[in-house]
């Protein structure tokens, strides 16, 4: 058993730090880089809202989850191998949407971007099973800050520093053309990292891999509520980000060297204070109150765009308000991803994953990304953001409301702690 003090260390949790910057690095590209690049272009408010449909991929990812759990690529195992495949494809794909331009190819870009995100929302399906499965129980909180670690350090630099080399130094181009060069790189990590300890067998056919995870979860007492508490625990922040950079460059007034380069020096930063915390805080506090109190904070956070939108034009201010929303907004992501660890099963976990992560997207996909230009351009940026905070109160209601199914899953989080000695290792999620 890997003791609280030096489990970051330990050879199963550490490489989900460079596989979490996998995962994470081709979400900004097809969100709030590609927003920005169509927004310099001069591309219509309507029409970038509706580029964030591209990431329909992301919530329709369980209905081939079961391929994943089913079959597995002949080389690196059962998870790692579709990781790989995923990872060379997107790093081809990504590379070939910096040879279409916004203003005059857009039909042709977003149609890459769709490739990329399928592909992307596939190599999270592999990456969420592999964490679920390769970590031990008393690993989880770290192993989930870690994953959000990598993952928003990707986001800074697939968002933030792809801005800032976009407008200096590269142009568009070459710009994607290094991120799919970055997330070649990053298949050195997949081939170097361990295989689970306990490897569970695959379903033996096909149906039995689509109906035996559903089966399994909905037979759970107040599944349906947990469902809802998932689409609903961020869906102010995806309100609240949907638009961000729009916000910081069109709403605002800054450049978009300066957006990329506050997200790169704060927003870093930032990020690797959230996660560490998490990380931390979670093993001491508990999952449910680890839920509760990151989720206030992110929802609260959401008030610092308001500031900016309301007072003069500052870097120090967005500087400021970007590293608040990293903090909280890392600590909540930690928090939510160990939730669903927690209520995966081993035999299934692909499938299960897949499933509340794809809903967990359904606000960020169908809800923030069409409603979001109609709420701003009726009521204003500042009134906006103020409802962003009221918009994540439900999901907190919920989770209060839930609160004893949380605390029987911490309790077969925290179980192996009172045990530390033994020397048979615990297989991750045994919820």
């Amino acid at each position: 058993m890997v003791s609280k003090t030096n489990v970051y260390a330990s050879p199963r949790v550490f490489p989900l730090l460079a596989l979490g910057f996998a995962s994470g690095l081709p979400l900004a590209l097809t969100t709030g880089t590609l927003q920005a690049w169509a927004t310099v272009s001069n591309v219509s408010l309507q029409s970038i809202g509706f580029l964030t449909l591209v990431g329909t991929a992301y919530t329709l990812k369980f209905l081939w989850a079961p391929l994943v759990d089913r079959y597995a690529p002949p080389l690196l195992g059962r998870r790692r191998g579709w990781v790989f495949l995923c990872q060379i494809l997107l790093a081809i794909s990504i590379s070939a949407m910096g040879f279409f331009s916004p203003s005059t190819e857009l039909a042709w870009l977003a149609l890459l971007a769709v490739i990329v995100a399928f592909l992307s929302a596939t190599q999270d399906i592999a990456f969420d099973a592999y964490s679920t499965d390769v970590l031990h129980d008393s690993e989880r909180a770290a192993g989930a800050a870690l994953k959000v670690m990598g993952y928003r350090v990707a986001m800074i630099v697939s968002g933030g520093l792809a801005l800032v080399l976009a407008g200096t130094w590269l142009d568009w181009r070459y710009t994607y053309v290094l991120m799919g060069v970055l997330m070649l790189l990053c298949t050195l990590a997949t081939m170097l990292a361990p295989e689970p300890e306990v490897v569970a067998k695959a379903p033996r056919t096909l149906a039995l891999a689509v109906i035996e995870p559903l089966s399994e979860f909905f037979s759970r007492r107040g599944a349906v509520m947990i469902l809802l508490l998932i689409v609903l625990y961020k869906l102010g922040d995806a309100f609240a980000g949907a638009l961000s950079t729009t916000f910081l460059l069109r709403g605002v007034g800054f450049s978009p060297e300066e957006v990329g380069t506050v997200n790169k020096i704060f927003g870093l930063i930032a990020t690797i204070v959230g996660a560490l915390a998490g990380g931390s805080l979670m093993a001491r506090m508990g999952l449910y109150r680890s839920l509760m109190v990151f989720g206030i904070l992110q929802a609260v956070s959401n008030l610092g765009y308001w500031i900016l939108a309301v007072t003069p034009q500052h870097i120090w201010s967005m500087g400021l308000v970007v590293a608040l929303e990293n903090i909280c907004g890392g600590l909540g992501t930690a928090a939510f991803v160990a939730l669903l660890m927690a209520l995966c099963k081993q035999e299934f976990s692909a499938t299960q994953f897949a499933l509340l992560s794809a809903l967990s997207a359904v606000g960020r996909t169908y809800l923030a990304g069409p409603f979001t230009p109609p709420l701003v351009e009726s009521m204003g940026w500042p009134s906006f953001f103020v409802i962003t905070v009221f918009i994540g109160m439900p999901g907190l209601l919920l989770l209060w409301w839930k609160r004893h199914e949380i605390r029987a899953l911490d309790r077969d989080e925290l179980a192996p702690d009172a045990n530390e000695s033994q020397d048979e290792p615990q297989t991750a999620a045994s919820s």
